[in-house]
């Protein structure tokens, strides 16, 4: 279903740029810290079950460190088109939410997404899905040279990938080794706002 266009102006207003066909797209960051972040720390008692406290308190201090500052002057590159800071929601949301704005199809390997081990393993523990969980401190980008990017990210410190490109299609497709679907939209607040993934 095709969002209204005050809808469709609203969502445009979040993205820096706009993606174009054929672009690389670059997640700069771990995803799901912030996330993760709030599990430890409303589940820690659940948590202890699994895991020692000083791997919590090690987690948590490690996490901390791994958010990406949106103050960082690299963000002005020229080579990127396409900027999105996934501060509302997680990073499927942020795809979609880019893709829908920049009227662009996407093919994306969930399996080349940066995340941090912390996050698999609280996530395996609570049964939330790591792609839906509050992923602020992550940057998702579009850009025509997305491996240069991604190696002067790295000499940064900062941890990116290359996890797929854009088309010119309508199909926003998600693979994990042989399984492929679609990406869905995000499910919406009646204010319009979207519901944050990984608090609920």
């Amino acid at each position: 279903m095709k969002l209204g266009q005050q809808a469709l102006e609203a969502l445009q207003a979040e993205i820096t740029g706009r993606l174009k066909p054929g672009e690389d797209l670059v997640v700069a960051g771990e995803i799901g810290i912030s996330g993760t972040l709030v599990l430890i720390s409303r589940e820690k008692v659940k948590l202890r079950k699994y895991f020692s406290e000083s791997f919590l308190y090690m987690s948590t201090d490690t996490l901390q460190k791994c958010k990406v500052s949106r103050e960082d002057d690299f963000w002005m590159d020229k080579r990127i088109s396409a900027l999105y800071f996934t501060e509302e929601g997680g990073i499927l949301s942020g795809l979609w939410k880019m893709a829908e704005a920049s009227g662009v199809g996407l093919d994306v390997d969930l399996r080349k997404i940066p995340i941090r081990q912390e996050t698999i393993e609280v996530c395996e523990r609570l049964d939330v899905d790591p792609y839906k969980l509050e992923s602020e401190g992550t940057v998702l980008l579009g850009t025509g040279q997305g491996d240069a990017l991604v190696r002067e990210l790295e000499a940064r410190g900062i941890h990116a990938a290359v996890i797929g490109h854009t088309d010119k299609g309508n199909d926003r497709l998600l693979h994990s080794g042989e399984i492929t679907r679609y990406l869905e939209r995000p499910r919406f607040h009646h204010s319009g706002k979207e519901k944050k993934h990984g608090k609920a």
